[in-house]
């Protein structure tokens, strides 16, 4: 094989190679993507899920705080029932 006939030969190897590193390469570029697309809807409902979880966590402090404001209601309207001569009913 002569100098002319190897050198097309191998350029013609060096291509498919080259195309090969390319495909391969793209694919793990679109993989990449995906992943970071991945990790920032999961970021974005990390973020709103811990909005959430404050609210519910605020609305469950009120009800509390509520909760025992009856409680103190409930036991002065007992004392005045007692204070009056009845009876509390349980």
């Amino acid at each position: 094989m002569d100098g002319t006939t190897l050198g097309a030969v191998l350029a013609a190897v060096a291509g498919l190679v080259g195309s090969g590193v390319v495909y391969v390469g793209k694919r793990g570029e679109n993989g990449t993507q995906r992943f970071n697309s991945m990790t920032d809807q999961l970021q974005e409902e990390l973020t709103r899920k811990t909005t959430e979880l404050a609210a519910a966590q605020a609305e469950i402090d009120r009800l509390s705080q509520q909760r025992r404001g009856d409680l103190v209601r409930i036991t002065q309207l007992e004392i005045e029932i007692i204070r009056l001569g009845g009876t509390p009913t349980p």
